[in-house]
């Protein structure tokens, strides 16, 4: 009689590389025999794919971990074995500290070696507790199987960059995801074209320090970032291409370039500043200034006038002064964002910052949070606003919460939403933009289908 197959439940939190490592994790432990649930509570396996960037990342896991605790001890209750693993940056801070802390986690796996998670689970199965955080010699992505040719996303990751050099003083990466680390470029090729065979019109490069990227090319010499999106842009069916996060230190001509010369490459940048203060640009560690990021941003729209820039913000670090913040305030006023993205410095335990002296109390940096967000809010909806009136090319990915309705992304990455039929799923279709709500945009469809809404019957 066949065997069951397993079941596996990832939870995943934080950035966009987790999403894709825990698709990753997912296809190197289907091809042991373990398949998808997304009923935590029916699977054998859970794993809690976890992120350090964010405020009390950690305290959040182990709460997490709580719940789990009851589920393990009820599936138990029904002869039912659990495992339960830690992935992720928490994991890879935490470490054995996690296994004293929380018995009822059998795995404790960093970011660097979750392609030995089907070894190391089976390794697991007499009951010992294992805690695999160590940074392995090999390379992770040749060890995990090739990425099954299936039905995929239309918007698919694809992670091209690993780890961080710069130490910023308030960042953890380089402690849980190590040394800066480039695929090679025909590894890369070779899965953007299985991501394509599954369906997918646009990929979004990733890294910690993406634009660092420097792969070795199959002719022998290092491609840049730039080069590898411009042999991308080559395969005819993808339609569309990002990337992110990237370092303004990395902002090469190349690069800068191809956003004028790529149609492809859409025009929308996330670049992040972090503070408009350039004492406390130094301190962070940045090696930037803030006028270096103003006029980074001029030669970027001198290359593509209708790009958009991102951003991400830090307030209340530590020495931060009133006039400190203004200057981050007067930044994001010259700059205008389309998008920001703002947090109250927390202090991450190894990093220089945290034994700063001068630590801005809660309540001024909540303050200051919340000056930054208006602003930064109404930037948003002015940028949002002005597409009114607009036509926008949007691939539309999947069916709209409302009857008859599909949605999509512009080239900005809005969400717009529109009456129109299920066949243009999967398809870049021209929209007039009618109006923009809260979190999205509404559009007319015109396309070479001339679909227009069904007349109705008359009673």
């Amino acid at each position: 009689m066949a065997q069951a197959p397993k079941t596996l439940h990832i939870k995943t939190f934080g950035c966009q590389m987790n999403a894709y490592d825990s698709s990753r994790m997912e296809e190197a432990l289907g091809a042991h025999g373990y398949e998808p649930t997304d009923d935590m509570a029916k699977a054998d396996l859970v794993i809690l794919n976890t992120c350090h960037i964010r405020e009390k990342a950690a305290e959040k896991v182990y709460s997490e971990l709580g719940r789990l605790r009851e589920l393990k001890q009820q599936r138990s209750s029904l002869g039912l074995d659990t495992k339960i693993a830690v992935a992720g940056c928490v994991a890879q801070a935490e470490g054995r500290a996690m296994l004293e802390r929380a018995s009822m986690v059998d795995l404790v796996i960093g970011p660097q070696s979750y392609h030995r998670l089907p070894d190391l689970l089976q390794r697991g199965a007499t009951g010992e507790r294992i805690v695999a955080t160590d940074f392995p010699a090999e390379d992770k992505f040749l060890s995990l199987p090739e990425r099954p040719i299936g039905r995929g996303q239309l918007s698919a990751f694809l992670t091209v960059q690993e780890g961080c050099d710069k130490f910023c003083s308030f960042c953890v990466v380089p402690y849980t995801r190590g040394a800066e680390y480039s695929r090679p470029a025909a590894a890369i090729l070779a899965e953007a074209e299985r991501l394509v065979a599954s369906g997918a019109r646009e990929l979004t490069l990733l890294g910690q320090n993406v634009n660092a990227y420097r792969g070795a090319g199959p002719e022998g010499t290092d491609w840049s970032l730039a080069k590898l999106l411009r042999r991308l842009a080559a395969i005819p069916a993808i339609e569309r291409l990002r990337y992110t996060t990237s370092h303004p230190r990395d902002m090469d001509d190349d690069l800068i370039a191809l956003h004028g010369d790529e149609p492809k490459l859409m025009p929308y940048l996330h670049l992040p500043f972090q503070s408009g203060s350039d004492r406390i640009l130094k301190a962070m560690n940045r090696k930037h200034t803030s006028d270096d990021y103003a006029e980074l941003a001029v030669r970027i729209w001198a290359a593509r006038p209708d790009i958009a820039l991102s951003t991400d913000i830090i307030v209340g670090f530590p020495g931060e002064t009133d006039a400190d913040f203004e200057e981050t305030l007067a930044l994001v006023r010259s700059i205008g964002f389309a998008r920001a993205f703002s947090f109250k410095y927390s202090a991450r335990p190894g990093t220089p910052a945290a034994s700063l002296p001068d630590q801005v109390p809660d309540r001024v940096a909540r303050e200051r949070l919340q000056g930054l967000q208006c602003l930064i809010e109404a930037q948003a909806r002015a940028f949002d606003e002005a597409t009114v009136g607009r036509r926008l090319e949007v691939l539309f990915e999947r069916a709209g919460r409302k009857p008859g309705q599909i949605g999509g992304r512009s080239p900005y990455l809005q969400a717009v939403h529109g009456a129109g039929p299920e066949a243009l799923i999967g398809q870049i279709v021209e929209v007039d933009i009618v109006s923009a709500g809260p979190n999205s945009l509404t559009g007319v469809i015109k396309s070479e289908f001339e679909w227009r809404e069904p007349v109705q019957a008359a009673e």
